[in-house]
């Protein structure tokens, strides 16, 4: 059975983030995988990386020589041999400001080091961690209008793409993500009810959707041999992501 790790980013433990992150720990011990949990505040994780979580940091301070030539800090060692076990990971956030929380970016600056889970003879399709599968589940303050394609928001798929491609930089397989919207603090009366009954449900489905995790599609990436020798894409390559894709 498959080992999974659920990694929750999120300072409230009572929040809908962490009830469906406990959902994603329970989901998955009933499915009988080996369960890895990890609550990034709860832990007091350090997302700034910096001179002083290194015994011989370079001078002038640079993150990646630091990363390659110092063991780990023993948070981020904990966090490595957690993703070294690990064939599935779950990550639990909020968006924030568009964008993951920096608790998540500063996981990725710190734990996805350099020398350790990547370098530059192993990223994209020789990535350390190409047996991992990744789920994102996330939550918006905005409803799902206004985080759709053509919504004021931005499309919430589009903001999580730099996240993926950091996860697909390593080597991971990034499953299609799932999001809960208008989660916030300011609903009341039956605006509230609603929302409090559409958790339950996400809840309540949690199991189902691990279960058909292999039925699940990833999201899709161009493999190496679609860029040329400078790194661009080919011009017979397929573009999956505005972020890459053909001028003109």
């Amino acid at each position: 059975m498959p080992t999974t790790l659920v990694l929750l980013a999120h300072p409230e433990p009572a929040s809908f983030n962490g009830a469906w992150a406990r959902s994603s720990v329970d989901a998955a011990r009933a499915l009988g995988h080996d369960v890895l949990f990890s609550d990034l505040y709860a832990s007091g994780f350090d997302p700034a990386e910096c001179a002083g979580h290194y015994a011989k940091p370079p001078t002038p301070f640079d993150p990646l020589k630091a990363q390659e030539n110092n063991a780990p800090p023993p948070d981020v060692a904990g966090q490595i041999a957690q993703l070294a076990r690990a064939d599935r990971l779950i990550l639990h956030f909020p968006m924030w400001w568009f964008a993951p929380p920096a608790m998540v970016k500063g996981w990725c600056d710190r734990v996805l080091a350099h020398g350790h889970l990547h370098d530059t003879a192993h990223r994209f399709d020789t990535g350390r961690l190409s047996r991992l599968e990744v789920l994102f589940c996330i939550t918006t303050g905005g409803d799902a209008v206004e985080s759709g394609p053509d919504g004021r928001e931005g499309d919430w798929r589009l903001l999580l793409w730099p996240l993926a491609q950091t996860l697909r930089y390593v080597g991971a397989t990034v499953k299609q993500p799932v999001a809960v919207h208008g989660v916030h603090g300011y609903h009341t009366g039956a605006r509230r009810i609603a929302l409090e009954s559409r958790l339950a449900k996400t809840l309540a489905d949690h199991f189902g959707l691990l279960a058909n995790w292999a039925h699940r599609p990833a999201m899709p990436f161009n493999p190496d041999h679609d860029f040329d020798d400078e790194g661009r894409l080919r011009i017979d390559a397929p573009s999956h992501t505005p972020f890459i894709r053909h001028p003109g």
